[in-house]
């Protein structure tokens, strides 16, 4: 395109050239009248009559894309079938001109920038809007250096247009998602594009470099080079999680790329022991909720989580079998046992070096497992605090525990590059079996009752297998995506699983995984089912900040109970099956009574 300098587009006479894309043209322009700036760009292309009301239209939906972190659109038109975009103006350039190729940020400040594009992201997704171009070269620096999203729908109104050739493909292809090089993006896409930023912010390197062919080919089929290769101190926790946004079918990421980018800031501040603040779920519950009949506040607790100035935050809490007693750890490493009535500290654990992630309590109620960022596992008396074992064979961090029902083993996994359930004794801490049958990380684990046979979840699938010869005798495909939940019933012959496709399913391992029901009533993830002993009723506990107790053999009769915002909580039944209770990560325990009679 001819320099355009000096000319008057619109209101605005064009002051100066300030980039070159693809597809057009952005210069500095000054209004006639205000006397304001504002970053014009005029798209390389004669568009027809119909094409220009699709312009249109599409302008329109950008320009209603108000966020502190998208560049505001505040004027479009069309001049001699030439159409144009006039912008806020960003005065301190893209972040490829502040970081250009080959620059390694620090993971607190990729941390940062990821949280401040996955807001914008999201809030576009919401509106039902996909980016397609997400690169640093369209990330501006505001006025107090803020990330700005540019470039919003550019890439559809440009390739909208019949006379429109692709263009500008080696800078763009780089971040490109392998369903979108065939054509069929979607909002994971953006999601893709933004980890591969963040794998070269903190490597100093892309992922994949080639042609545009040899890049299509390694989108779609290799596999990202280790980030420890470039970046020694990134750990493979935040590793793991950039590699997961990296996956090659879209279902596989995160459920959306806000979830991205929080899982990766409270990964990072955590491994630093740096307090993050939980944001309140703005999903609205699906029935009213029921309130507790009891809460109790722990006495000497710090202010509430949600609080600014708060104290430990929670990550993990676990029951005694007795009820009596529950414990909690989070931020600080320090686990403290607790009295369930009084909220009396009955006793501290202070040996993990890392951020406490995990919590479990042995069936007998004589030990306690809890893991830590640190990727160990403790084994640790329930009353004196003595260690008994450590176990520390998983290369990435403890997802998921399970006591056996006997309290002699413990099986386990982690977010490490083998996907293996581990089988560990938990008195000596020798490992007795691993199971390599999934392929992807394992979330959930559930013993059976017998003992005899292990439950456990990962992407979309729940595999049932020996306990000691690793056998696999079932698969469960019936949730279309992560398990994070997974409880058997005292018989052994009904399993409830949930996961992050908001479900719970009741399901028969016995019966080649026959459906009995499914109940919806959750509007986030689920992370705790718990049956009730009589296995009338099932609880399960969400994201949404709910428990809802259910029928457990029709999955209605439900009742909601709201659960005061914390970051985790632990459900459990009282022997009568009429009571659940639930110690909440912000210093509290509340109970709910069943009233409606299932049969």
């Amino acid at each position: 395109m001819p320099d355009r300098s000096g000319q008057q587009i619109g209101h605005y006479r064009l002051t100066r050239l300030l980039g070159h894309g693809g597809f057009a043209d952005v210069y500095l322009g000054e209004h006639i009248y205000l006397g304001t700036c504002a970053a014009i760009k005029i798209l390389d292309t004669r568009l027809s009559p119909d094409e220009i009301e699709h312009f249109r239209q599409e302008a329109r939906l950008i320009a209603q894309l108000e966020h502190p972190h998208i560049v505001r659109v505040l004027d479009f038109g069309v001049e001699d079938d030439m159409p144009f975009l006039v912008m806020s103006y960003a005065p301190h350039g893209s972040l490829r001109q502040r970081y250009p190729k080959g620059s390694r940020l620090p993971a607190g400040l990729v941390v940062t920038l990821v949280k401040q594009i996955a807001s914008a992201l999201h809030f576009a997704h919401q509106a039902r809007l996909i980016h397609r171009d997400i690169k640093p070269e369209n990330i501006l620096l505001g006025r107090n250096d803020e990330v700005l999203l540019s470039d919003f729908g550019l890439a559809i109104v440009s390739q909208s247009s019949s006379h429109n050739q692709l263009r500008d493909v080696s800078g763009t292809i780089a971040y490109m998602a392998p369903e979108q090089a065939r054509g069929k993006p979607q909002a994971a896409s953006d999601q893709y594009a933004l980890a591969i930023m963040a794998y070269e912010w903190l490597s100093g390197r892309r992922p994949f470099n080639g042609t545009y062919e040899e890049l299509v080919v390694q989108h779609a089929f290799t596999r990202p080079t280790s980030l420890s290769e470039g970046a020694p101190a990134i750990t493979p926790a935040l590793e793991a999680i950039i590699m997961r946004a990296l996956e090659k079918e879209p279902h596989l990421r995160f459920s959306s790329v806000q979830d991205f980018a929080r899982t990766l800031e409270e990964t990072y501040l955590a491994e630093k022991n740096i307090t993050l603040l939980p944001s309140l779920s703005a999903s609205e519950p699906t029935l009213p909720p029921v309130p507790a009949i009891a809460t109790l506040p722990l006495p000497g607790e710090h202010a509430p989580a949600t609080e600014p100035g708060s104290g430990n935050v929670i990550y993990a809490v676990a029951w005694s079998p007795d009820k009596r007693r529950f414990a909690c750890g989070g931020r600080e490493r320090t686990i403290q046992v607790r009295g369930a009535t009084t909220g009396d500290s009955t006793l501290l654990y202070k040996e993990h070096v890392g951020s406490v992630t995990s919590i479990t309590w042995s069936p007998d109620g004589r030990w306690i497992a809890s893991a830590s960022l640190d990727r160990t596992i403790h084994i640790w008396n329930s009353s004196t605090g003595q260690c008994q074992a450590i176990y520390s064979g998983h290369a990435g961090m403890v997802m998921a525990l399970a006591w056996s029902p006997d309290s002699q083993y413990l099986a386990s996994a982690s977010n490490g590059p083998d996907n293996h359930v581990h089988i560990w004794d938990a008195h000596s801490g020798q490992l007795q079996l691993r199971y390599p049958g999934h392929s992807h990380w394992v979330r959930a684990i559930a013993w059976s009752p017998n003992g005899k046979v292990i439950a456990s979840g990962a992407w979309h699938d729940i595999h049932i297998w020996d306990c000691q010869s690793g056998k696999k005798l079932f698969s469960y495909r019936g949730h279309p995506s992560w398990v994070r939940a997974i409880h058997w019933s005292s018989q052994g012959t009904r399993i409830a699983s949930a996961g992050e496709d908001n479900t719970v399913q009741v399901w028969e391992p016995l019966n080649k995984g026959h459906l009995l029901c499914q109940y919806r009533g959750h509007s986030n993830w689920i992370g705790s089912v718990l049956w009730s002993p009589d296995c009338a009723w099932i609880a399960s506990a969400s994201k949404d900040q709910q428990v809802h107790i259910w029928d457990a053999s029709t999955a209605s009769n439900a009742s909601v109970h709201q659960v005061r915002p914390s970051s985790a909580y632990a459900i459990t039944w009282l022997a009568d099956s009429t009571h659940v209770v639930s110690a909440n990560g912000n210093g509290s325990v509340q109970v709910w009574q069943i009233k409606n009679d299932p049969h």
